[in-house]
């Protein structure tokens, strides 16, 4: 089989006809229609049929459109790898890291990263996870972490790496956690909570967790941006959550007392690749370190 021939196929029925393919590829429809006619010969089945001047696939259509799509997306995975090996001079490594992942959660995942022994610059964006995920299905990202997997509503081919899962702990300024007169976890009914933002799957999480065991605290604010979260909570406006295996940086860096812990408000966190076959060797570096220190 003709990959050039497939390829003519492939764009024609992604193009939705063979004049918007041969525009698309600047070459004349004839041109297009003949590698078609080439394809089918070689296959032995016709791949559209004519419904008044609109072309439409065939069954045997339909099935060699989802081999072409594996068939390209495997040669943009191609493309990408070779991109990465070094050239004599920094490679660059490109992350999206979802606004609503705690900071130091995401420095432990990119870490292994920065370790992969070749000259690299790392380039982080932050944002809300649809945008990051338009953003890599146009491979001006390497790789989105986020506290979610793809959502199904998105139309991006792309592909879900679990990184991580942890539990909850439940974190106050010292002045707010000496007020405290019931244990764990009472006393989150009558002390001032800070919640995630309603695009975070941790806040769904708490939620859940919340209703199961009876609880209702007073709500104070809810943020899209953890960093926020954590300033505000550092300041003493509420207590905040964050995942159990981060709990011993954040305690250090802010001076924040553990109130308790929930291993059943428990949320799982994804590497986000266009690749499915995954090949940089940043993403490679902290898939394998997510097995060994947050997967066991």
């Amino acid at each position: 089989m003709n990959l050039k021939h497939l390829f003519y196929f492939w764009k024609t029925a992604k193009e939705g006809g063979v004049m918007r393919a041969g525009e698309a590829l600047h070459v004349t429809p004839q041109t297009i229609s003949g590698q078609i006619g080439l394809l089918e010969d070689s296959l032995g089945v016709e791949l559209f049929s004519r419904q008044g001047r609109a072309l439409e696939l065939t069954d045997a259509g339909r099935l060699a459109l989802s081999y072409a799509d594996e068939i390209f997306s495997l040669g943009a995975e191609l493309e990408q790898a070779i991109r990465h090996y070094p050239k004599g001079r920094p490679a660059t490594f490109r992350v999206g890291v979802s606004d609503a992942l705690p900071k130091q959660l995401a420095y432990r995942l990119l870490e292994p990263a920065v370790a992969v022994g070749e000259p690299l610059r790392i380039v982080c964006r932050e944002g809300r996870l649809e945008r990051l995920l338009t953003e890599l299905a146009v491979h001006r990202l390497d790789l989105v972490i986020a506290d979610t997997p793809l959502p199904a509503t998105l139309d991006v081919r792309a592909y879900n790496h679990r990184l991580a899962e942890s539990g909850m702990s439940f974190v106050a300024a010292p002045a707010l956690a000496a007020r405290c007169a019931k244990k764990f976890p009472d006393c989150l009914a009558e002390l001032p909570l800070l919640v995630p933002g309603e695009d975070s799957s941790a806040r769904l999480k708490l939620m859940r967790w919340l209703e199961k065991v009876r609880l209702r605290p007073k709500i104070v604010g809810e943020f899209d941006d953890s960093a926020l979260m954590t300033a505000f909570g550092q300041a003493g406006v509420g207590v905040f959550p964050v995942p159990t295996v981060v709990e011993a940086e954040i305690v250090a860096a802010y001076g924040v007392k553990i109130l308790g812990r929930s291993a059943e408000a428990r949320t799982e966190y994804f590497a986000i690749s266009a690749e499915r076959r995954v090949t940089h060797p940043c993403v490679l570096a902290i898939a394998e370190s997510a097995r060994t220190r947050f997967m066991q």
